[in-house]
């Protein structure tokens, strides 16, 4: 049994991870088991899977639920692959069985879509990106709990003075309210003595907060990313898109990372029909990372992002509408300076006397890429009204006009340009 090669399957929970071994020719299960999610139960789960001498380990949803245990067996110099919980979940409703859910199920369902190979990738061990989304993470919570805490403040000083304050609330307008409060009951005494104190949670967070945003944009810094250079992108988004995102490499093209980020539109034709609608799917930390850079751009007349909005406005775009097609396009701005950044990266490895690669982030959108890909031929489809509810329709289409390079179109380091001209929106700040 030794020198069977197998796959392993782990539907990982809380409590227990459920295993099931699969014979990668037959597909079939050989064995199955449930280990405790402890100590113990990882010990003796490495003692069950030692029985088979070559073994590869595929785990549900390695950026989630079942990092601790991916994150434990790739430190021991095992092969685990991330399978995406809904590419499981599609394996199982196409499967015999009437799509039944057991955790059993779910791990056959896992192994059988790593042997697959579509969409799955091979898990690394956590390096300075976890730190930097542990991080960001955390200045959320800080930012959730200041504002919980301004808001109660917010409420007592409501009651302490004729009028109420302001909405925009700081800790130095609280303040500044509260001395001029001369309670003359004891109720108000004791209202003004709460405030005080939501007043010293609002000053402590407010530092804590500054703290963590030192540090992410700390970790940005050493990581050398271009992202920071991009117009409407400052440390805290390029942040958390770096650890949302990862390794870039898992996006073949601009429209896999756009459908991952859930600014790409979802296709819902129909006959003649051809239609568009919003997707509600997607990572939304990265999709609201997006956002902002789309509203700072917009904000900001002389950008070029405001000249893509004002454009489809004109075209009769909504103005909702109209953002979702800058955030489209943004989308492979990011993705474009995100391969730029893992070309830089790679070059010092293939070439030590070739010196880091400064990408070039030009602002005129008529030039062309030198390492684009190939322009599809346009489609023949009959092209929407302007009140039709084809939403994004045109942002699809300006987005595969563009010239955003994919990992497996960038050259080697013998071939590679001097610069990455680019073609989509501005970019630099």
């Amino acid at each position: 049994m030794s020198g069977e090669e197998v796959l392993i399957a782990v539907d990982p929970h809380k409590g227990h991870n459920t295993l099931v071994v699969l014979d990668p020719v037959s597909r079939r299960p050989v064995e199955e088991a449930e280990f405790a999610n402890t100590h113990a139960g990882y010990r003796e789960m490495v003692r069950f899977a030692r029985r088979w001498g070559q073994r590869r380990w595929a785990v549900e949803g390695c950026h989630g639920a079942g990092r601790y245990l991916a994150q434990r067996l790739v430190a021991t110099d095992e092969v685990v692959l991330d399978v995406p919980a809904k590419l499981a979940a599609r394996v199982r409703v196409f499967s015999q069985g009437h799509g039944r859910k057991t955790d059993r199920d779910d791990a056959v369902s896992i192994g059988l879509a790593a042997l697959n190979a579509a969409g799955v990738q091979a898990v690394h061990s956590d390096g300075a990106m976890v730190s930097l989304r542990l991080w960001c993470d955390r200045r959320d919570e800080l930012v959730s709990l200041r504002t919980q805490a301004i808001c109660r403040l917010h409420r007592l000083l409501a009651e302490l003075t004729p009028g109420g304050s302001s909405r925009e609330l700081s800790a130095t307008m609280a303040a500044a309210m509260l001395k001029l409060v001369r309670p003359k009951d004891d109720v108000s005494r004791e209202r003004k003595a709460l405030a005080l104190q939501h007043l010293g949670d609002v000053r402590s967070l407010d530092r804590r907060i500054k703290g963590a945003r030192d540090r992410i944009a700390a970790m940005v810094d050493a990581n050398g990313t271009g992202l920071v250079n991009l117009f409407g992108v400052g440390p805290l988004v390029a942040g958390r898109v770096l650890a949302e995102v990862g390794d870039v490499s898992r996006f073949p093209t601009k429209d896999h990372f756009a459908t991952y980020n859930g600014t790409a539109p979802i296709d819902v034709s129909s006959g003649e029909q051809v239609r568009h609608r919003l997707s509600r799917s997607g990572n939304r930390r990265v999709n609201h990372a997006v956002h902002i850079m789309a509203v700072v751009q917009i904000r900001n007349p002389k950008s070029e992002g405001r000249a893509y909005y004002e454009r489809k406005r004109t075209e009769g775009k909504t103005a909702k509408e109209a953002l979702r097609c800058l955030k489209r396009r943004l989308s492979d701005v990011i993705y474009r300076q995100l391969v730029a950044d893992h070309y830089a990266k790679l070059v010092p490895c293939a070439s030590p006397t070739t010196g880091r690669p400064t990408p070039s982030i030009s602002t005129s959108p008529t030039r062309s890429s030198r390492v684009a890909t190939p322009r599809p031929k346009p489609s023949r489809r009959p092209a929407s009204k302007p009140g039709s509810p084809s939403t994004g329709k045109r942002a699809a289409s300006s987005a595969l006009r563009s010239s955003t390079p994919t990992l497996s179109s960038l050259p080697t380091s013998s071939s590679r340009p001097k610069t990455l001209r680019k073609k989509v929106i501005s970019t630099s700040s």
